[in-house]
Order: C-alpha cells, then structure tokens, then sequence
C-alpha cells in the first residue's frame, strides 16, 4: 500500500490508476490525514474463457418467440399499421402535417 496526497493524485491520476490496475492499493490524504483509499476492484474480470459462455448458452432459458412478440406487440403497439411507413423521419413528417 502506498500514502500520496490529494495533489499528487491530481498530478498523477494516470499513473495511479494504472498502478491499481496493477493491483496497487493507495490511501489519500489531505492536510495530513488519511481520507480515501483507492484500491483495485475484486470482480472485475478482462477474459471470459469461451467454455464459460457456452455453458451459459447452453443452460440459458429458451425463448417463446410468439409470446415474445406478443408481448412486444402488446407494449409497443403492432407492426400492422395500415399505410405508415417503417422510416420514423417520414412518420414524424406526417404526423407535423396532420397537426399543422
């Protein structure tokens, strides 16, 4: 563990945070007194092994497609609208010239 002051974690905040990545551990102080500890977190992971996602693949619920898009009908409204364009732009010109 390393003590540095609050202005030489603001002079050097790069290389302190790249030493905690490293897995350095710093108290700050101000005025003397220790006020923060600036420490590696202990679950972060870089690398997820390939068999680690298959077996979450494969164990995974399945997925009811119909009651998915029932469900996403139901919430956003259906994909039937007669004569609306699928382009959001063209809808939102429409929908200015119906108001105004």
């Amino acid at each position: 563990m390393k003590t540095i002051t609050q202005r030489e974690l603001e002079a050097r905040s790069k290389a302190v945070l790249d030493d905690v990545e490293a897995g350095e551990t710093y108290h700050i102080t101000r005025n003397g007194t220790e006020i923060a500890e600036v420490r590696p977190l202990t679950t972060r992971r870089r690398f997820v092994p390939v068999e680690e996602i298959q077996r979450k693949w494969r164990t995974a619920p399945r997925v009811d497609s119909a009651r998915m898009r029932a469900e996403s009908d139901a919430f956003f409204g259906s994909e039937e609208r007669i004569g609306e364009s699928d382009d959001p732009w063209e809808r939102s010109r429409d929908e200015g010239r119906a108001h105004g």
